[in-house]
């Protein structure tokens, strides 16, 4: 078995390590890792972690990383009631003033939302925040 520093690898993760090395060995100049063995390594690293996974596999850190958090992402589904509002409308006070606001958000995984107030006070939009950031898978 191979070694991670003096450290034996486990099954599963030297496994994997002797795939990539094979395709390392074979494969023509410039191609890109594949899918497939990407899937393995995003596999391993909720396992052993993203750090260990990517030194013994000898990837990118951030690559690996960027993929597993891609997965989580695409993994959640939405509530189990299945019940994702579709639009959510907030009632303007009765009393107008001069305020104006605009607020963007966006997460990790790219939803976005924008909120342009204009001509009266601005709502919580503390509240509207959290209540964004809580609805996103």
């Amino acid at each position: 078995m191979s070694s991670e520093n003096g450290n034996v690898l486990p099954g599963r993760l030297e496994q994997v390590r002797r795939r990539f090395e094979h395709w390392r060995r074979s494969r023509q100049r410039g191609t890109r890792i594949p899918e497939s063995l990407w899937a393995s390594a995003v596999n391993l690293a909720g396992t052993y972690g993203i750090h260990r996974t990517a030194k013994a596999l000898r990837v990118d850190d951030y690559g690996l990383k960027k993929r597993v958090e891609q997965k989580r992402a695409f993994s959640r589904g939405p509530p189990e009631d299945g019940s994702v509002p579709a639009f959510v409308e907030l009632a303007l006070p009765t009393e107008t003033g001069s305020g104006q606001c605009l607020l963007e958000l966006e997460d990790a995984a790219g939803s976005k939302m924008r909120v342009e107030l204009r001509g009266f006070e601005a709502p919580d939009l503390v509240a509207l925040t959290r209540s964004f950031r809580e609805d996103q898978p």
